[in-house]
């Protein structure tokens, strides 16, 4: 898979293996990987991985084509909570993996989608992601689109791009928040030191607006909704963090200290609307909180 960009203000002196990363969504290493074996390109040249772009520059990245793994259907129970011939929404329990990659391919969404639709999904993703238009982390819970074919995908992914359906959230979010309603305004892009993690900063990074509401204060604790104006990685927690409010449970961008009866980020991706990319009705779709959340929220 070829990709090509051309360098802005935003990425201006950045350097190629780290912007590359951010390019092709993958780690640093495997980014110097590639550029030591010829796959990137600046201005027509290779180039070394620590040279640093310019205005103007322009980058291809020739990403090789995935390795082909056997995804095995498995006989998954799943809440669906909405199918037709073209699409299903199914509401995804805490601690299932979206899709296989490394260290998770069985027991994913992915693995109990192949036994329910059989070869019906959308292969636009790859064989690694049949059907998954979207995804969230293995420890949120909550609403996922699903594309039966091409046409459902390509319908919804333009929606996605064009920020144009909705998507709400709730979540507890540790301390008691200043304002009942606010705007967090922040780009996010990959960290610059941790890799894996994502960040508000300034280099390569894109737009990202969340909203909130608060809706009970528990003292040490909220009860948030929020809405995704732009769907980019880790949004929700990386932003309610960086306004120094992370998500209860969440190990990445909160404190250390775990809070056992979670075992992750307490965050329930539980309204999704769009439009439909066949019939053109607009559907909505909201699932109650599950019982973790349920029974945290009493705790409290």
């Amino acid at each position: 898979m070829k990709k090509i960009v051309k360098i802005c203000d935003n990425n201006d002196r950045i350097r190629l293996d780290v912007f590359v990363a951010e390019m092709g969504e993958i780690t640093r290493s495997r980014a110097a990987k590639l550029i030591e074996d010829g796959c990137v390109c600046v201005n027509g040249k290779a180039a070394a991985k620590n040279v640093k772009l310019q205005l103007g520059d322009e980058v291809v990245l020739n990403l090789p084509d995935p390795v082909s793994y056997d995804i095995i259907p498995e006989e998954i129970a799943l809440d669906i909570v909405y199918e037709d011939d073209d699409l299903l929404v199914v509401n995804k329990p805490k601690g299932m993996v979206v899709h296989p990659a490394a260290g998770n391919f069985d027991g994913t969404l992915v693995n109990a989608l192949m036994h329910h639709c059989g070869e019906s999904l959308s292969g636009i993703n790859g064989v690694m992601r049949p059907g998954i238009v979207h995804r969230i982390d293995k420890n949120t819970s909550g609403l996922l689109m699903v594309a039966k074919n091409d046409i459902a995908h390509n319908g919804l992914a333009a929606q996605i791009k064009e920020h144009s359906f909705t998507r709400e959230y709730e979540a507890v979010v540790y301390g008691n928040l200043k304002n009942d309603s606010g705007t967090i305004d922040a780009p996010i892009g990959r960290h610059p030191v941790k890799r894996k993690q994502m960040a508000v900063t300034d280099k390569g990074s894109k737009h990202a607006i969340t909203h909130y509401t608060v809706l009970q204060r528990y003292g040490n604790f909220t009860h948030v909704r929020l809405r995704l104006e732009t769907g980019r990685t880790h949004q929700i927690r990386v932003h309610m963090a960086y306004i120094g409010h992370p998500v209860a449970g969440d190990d990445v961008y909160g404190p250390k200290k775990v809070i056992t009866s979670l075992s992750g980020q307490c965050l329930h991706a539980k309204k999704v609307g769009f439009v439909h990319p066949v019939t053109n009705e607009y559907l909505e779709f909201e699932t109650d909180l599950p019982d973790y959340f349920v029974k945290f929220l009493k705790g409290l």
